[in-house]
């Protein structure tokens, strides 16, 4: 069964950091890309870091400078490490897996396996 399990979430306060972990099996962490979204209550889901299987990344402007996407494949898991941490970075953070040959992966809709989501919450 394709299956992806979030963790790490938590409080923090602003300024702070966490990482996000999310475990898969082969299958799913050997897919052509993987990302990072989140959605806050009464927003869309919006994409927030991706990594394709060359290693390639990408991230959403808001957290450029502050959020880093990467894979180990040894662990099947997929890591988002997010530092510098704001009130605005609240949400639930979900982590997804995609086929094919895509660009711009930042899209939900581009994505064929989801998570359940792990909530991050970030106090002023």
């Amino acid at each position: 069964q394709v299956q992806l399990v979030e963790s790490g979430g938590g409080s923090v306060q602003a300024g702070g950091s966490l990482r996000l972990s999310c475990a898969g099996s082969e299958y799913t962490i050997s897919t052509d890309y993987m990302g990072w979204f989140r959605q806050a209550p009464g927003k869309e889901r919006e994409g927030v870091a991706a990594i394709d299987s060359d290693g390639s990344t990408s991230y959403a402007d808001s957290v450029k400078g502050r959020f880093s996407i990467s894979k180990d494949n040894a662990k099947n898991t997929l890591y988002l490490q997010m530092n510098s941490l704001k009130p605005e970075d609240t949400a639930m953070y979900y982590c997804a897996a995609g086929w094919g040959r895509e660009r711009n992966l930042l899209q939900p809709y581009k994505y064929n396996v989801w998570g359940q989501g792990t909530q991050v919450t970030v106090s002023s």
